[in-house]
Parts: structure tokens; C-alpha cells; sequence
């Protein structure tokens, strides 16, 4: 019971994934299937879906979202501040743990494996968790491009055009239509879980301030 305790985050937010992705399997294939008869096309498996344009240029196009938005978050909170909110430090507080130079920590046994090596692995492990965040988006930025020329090309195929290639699909609107609704909605709702939290509350969370903090104490 101890482990389901101690990852019962991690376990709950797993299965939550998994179950929203299965259902945006089978209503994607439904969909798909919809599309394919009206156009006198055969339809697909569940598992043939899996391999399409529409199927992929969709999940990556939210993943991408996604790592957009927890990099900027992770790596703008690092410089910027926001007074009274739960998410930002405070700007007139001291120094805190997590402005120390690993350097110092260097000799210590129990300190990571990379803060104990030389400076260019400690430098990248110091800044590795926006440089993750940073590498998924960008991968997640081409697959999605790949994914969208494919899905592309098929409604091309359909209205007898030609097919076009992933600089001619970087170039399209369609293509930047179909980020930039999911990047404002990423940066929106960042914004106002900075702002909320400055005035709202959700005792036990740590994204939340202590119940009876006064609005002008800043949460980190």
C-alpha cells in the first residue's frame, strides 16, 4: 500500500492518460470511418487508424501544446515573478535553495550523480528539466507537421489536388491555424492559474497558498 501512496499522482494521472487517449481512439476511428464512407472510401481498423494522418497529427498536436507550455512555465518562473500568486517566488524574499550553485554541493555523497561531476554536466543537469521540456515540444513539433502533411495529402487526394511536401505544409496557414489554437489556450490557462491563485484557494494542494495567506503573500 506504501507504493500506491507514494505514487498515487503519478498512477492516477497515468490512467487518466491512458483512458482519454483510448477514447480519442475509438471516437477518431469512428470519425475517420464517418468521413471515409461519405467519400465512397473503405474504412479502417482501430488499429490501422493508429498509422493515420488523422489520428496522429491530432495527438501531437496537443502533446506539442503541452510541452510548449510546461517549458515556458518551468523556465520564465526560473526570471520572472508575479506578487501574491502560488506559482511565482517572492520577489523581495532571500535567496532560497533553489538559487544555490550546485558547485557547493559538489563533494556531498547524497547530492546527484551529475551534480558531482565536472562543469558541463552539472551546467546541462542544472537547466535539464526546461531542456527536456524544450526537446519533447520540438519533437512533438515536427511529428505533428509530419502527421498533418499526411492527413493534408489524403483530403488533397479526395478533391483530386496534388499532394505537398512538409516545407509546403510548414508554409500553410491551415497548418499554423492548427498550432496557435492550441498554444493560446496553453499560455490562457497558465495565466490564470498564476492570477487565481493570488486570491483562490484549495486547502491541502501544494499549487495552492496556506488557506489563511493573505492575498499579497507570494507562494514560493
Amino acid at each position: 500500500m506504501s507504493f500506491l501512496r507514494d505514487n498515487g499522482l503519478s498512477i492516477t494521472l497515468t490512467i487518466f492518460t491512458a483512458a482519454t487517449i483510448a477514447g480519442m481512439i475509438f471516437a477518431g476511428t469512428n470519425a475517420f470511418n464517418q468521413e471515409a464512407i461519405m467519400h465512397g472510401e473503405p474504412t479502417v481498423t482501430v488499429a490501422s487508424y493508429l498509422a493515420t494522418g488523422h489520428f496522429l497529427s491530432a495527438l501531437f498536436e496537443n502533446w506539442e501544446s503541452e510541452f510548449l507550455q510546461m517549458a515556458a512555465y518551468v523556465c520564465l518562473t526560473a526570471f520572472l515573478y508575479q506578487r501574491g500568486s502560488a506559482e511565482s517566488r517572492d520577489p523581495d524574499g532571500p535567496r532560497s535553495r533553489l538559487d544555490e550553485d550546485p558547485l557547493t554541493m559538489k563533494n556531498d555523497p547524497s547530492a546527484p550523480w551529475p551534480v558531482r561531476q565536472g562543469r558541463l554536466v552539472r551546467t546541462l543537469y542544472s537547466y535539464s528539466l526546461g531542456i527536456a521540456l524544450g526537446g519533447l515540444f520540438v519533437l512533438s513539433f515536427v511529428f505533428h507537421l509530419r502527421a498533418s502533411a499526411a492527413a493534408g495529402n489524403i483530403e488533397a487526394m479526395r478533391h483530386g489536388e496534388p499532394p505537398v511536401d512538409l516545407w509546403t505544409r510548414l508554409a500553410d496557414a491551415e497548418f499554423w491555424f492548427e498550432c496557435f489554437q492550441n498554444w493560446q489556450s496553453e499560455f490562457l490557462s497558465t495565466l490564470l492559474l498564476v492570477l487565481l491563485s493570488i486570491f483562490l484557494r484549495f486547502r491541502g494542494s501544494p499549487e495552492s497558498k496556506p488557506v489563511a495567506a493573505p492575498y499579497g503573500a507570494t507562494g514560493k
